[in-house]
């Protein structure tokens, strides 16, 4: 790889020759890859291979000796797992040195959703978490992975933060993980590499602190704000830290870590508690992070929602009673039907979500149940992929690999002569992968189009979870 030279002269004053020989040496290796656990999905006795290495700030991380067949591992679609970058999943220790109570979580810039998955799992349960993105061929890529990690507690919007500015003090944590020069990114990302220049920089921390500006009001007094990035340069880093604090005024905090870690500290000499992570001593790619505490002194009048006249239209429709009895405690959800779908969100934050409906554009809000067709209501795929699917909703059958493989590329599913017609949940490793419709002859294959396997090729070796 060959680094581009005004990066080089930068990052060698900045880390000193020695230490910048070692961070352009391990630039050249191959990236780590790395996966996290979704511990509500797989049995409370499953164990991870021996070969893979925990990641020691991640509960449920793990570096593969091998790389798995991802597309080719129906536990990888079923949601069982996310493959994240390992020095990201340091996210996990702010949330949980600092988020003890049930809170409302906004990610701003959350596709495609590895920090969106990590935190709703370490959030407090009782939490909501609300994922933002503003493109909209990455939201859908968002709505997906969020989908198969299947925690009922969620809100996927589709906006510019600055849309934001209009929830005041709305939110107990917000992670930006804001758009940057992705230095960090340079031996995984041949486009990162050729995009960057001094001028991208520039712009960078610039939109940074636009971001931050637009959204700093959304935040509660005494709420966390966690603002990540995956490059190197003190611009982006700790200069716009030191902005937040001065600007803001925000108050830095301080992350426990061990010192076997390896993580660097503050390269400004300002002796701010912010979190480096250098390929050359820790193992992941580059990545930053500081956390800091909106002052608690702020007059707090929250945004609420104000019922109008137009919210008070009747439902087109009326939630089928069936559709109850498919997740469990369906009491603590708000029931609804928007364009023919049956949607439930948590009861406890109604008025909260009502509230984004109106100042947001919401892609995604709780579990989607199914679809009414006639007098018969379709079970949604995302259903299938819900944590609170209630086990005896359903009837299950269990299929091989080979015929997991054919459902997730939505071919025909033929299923034993045992089955009844109706609705049939296929489980693989006894986990959730998706619904059929048994008609007798044949099994109708539910599978969302969009997100079915293309390939029709068979690699060499499959390797699996």
């Amino acid at each position: 790889m060959e680094l581009p030279v005004d990066f080089v002269g930068y990052t060698r004053n900045l880390l000193g020759a020695e230490a910048y020989g070692k961070l352009e040496s391990a630039l050249q290796l191959d990236a780590v890859t790395s996966i996290r656990l979704n511990k509500g999905k797989l049995p409370e006795d499953y164990r991870i291979e021996e070969s893979h290495t925990p990641v020691l700030w991640a509960s449920s991380g793990y570096y593969l000796e091998n790389r798995l067949t991802f597309t080719f591992d129906p536990l990888f679609h079923a949601g069982c797992y996310y493959v994240q970058e390992a020095s990201s999943m340091f996210v996990e220790q702010v949330l949980r040195h600092y988020v003890k109570e049930p809170s409302v979580m906004l990610d701003l810039c959350a596709a495609p959703g590895g920090k969106s998955t990590h935190a709703r799992s370490v959030l407090p349960e009782g939490s909501l978490l609300v994922c933002n993105e503003v493109m909209r061929n990455r939201v859908q890529v968002l709505t997906e992975n969020l989908v198969k990690w299947g925690h009922p507690e969620i809100v996927v919007t589709n906006n510019d933060p600055s849309d934001f500015s209009s929830l005041k003090h709305c939110f107990d944590v917000i992670l930006t993980d804001v758009p940057c020069s992705g230095e960090g990114m340079f031996r995984k990302d041949e486009v990162a590499v050729s995009e960057w220049s001094t001028e991208n920089v520039t712009l960078c921390w610039q939109r940074q602190r636009r971001i931050l500006s637009d959204i700093w009001d959304a935040l509660k007094p005494g709420g966390i704000l966690i603002y990540s990035t995956c490059t190197y340069n003190l611009h982006e880093d700790e200069d716009n830290v030191e902005w937040i604090i001065r600007e803001l005024g925000a108050e830095p905090l301080s992350v426990p870590v061990s010192p076997e870690w390896n993580i660097t500290s503050d390269l400004s000499g300002r002796g701010l508690p912010v979190y480096r992570f250098l390929p050359h001593k820790t193992m992941g790619e580059g990545f930053f992070l500081a956390a800091l505490r909106k002052s608690a002194d702020e007059d707090v009048t929250p945004a609420k929602f104000k019922e109008k006249k137009k919210d008070r239209k009747s439902p087109s429709c009326v939630v089928p009673a069936q559709c109850k009895g498919w997740i469990q405690a369906s009491s603590d959800y708000e029931w609804t039907v928007e364009d023919g779908k049956v949607l439930a969100y948590p009861r406890n934050y109604s008025e909260f979500i009502r509230l984004l409906q109106q100042k947001l554009k919401i892609m995604y809000v709780g579990i989607e149940i199914g679809e009414i067709k006639g007098k018969d209501c379709i079970p949604s795929h995302s259903l299938a992929m819900s944590t609170v699917l209630s086990p005896s909703s359903f009837v299950r059958a269990e299929v091989s690999y080979e015929q997991a493989i054919a459902y997730l590329r939505k071919e025909s599913i033929q299923l034993p002569d045992t089955f009844s017609n109706g609705y049939i949940l296929l489980t693989y490793k006894n986990i959730p992968i998706g619904f059929v419709k048994n008609i007798g002859v044949r099994s109708n294959n539910l599978y969302p189009s969009a997100w079915r396997i293309k390939s029709n090729h068979m690699p060499d070796k499959i390797r699996c979870l």
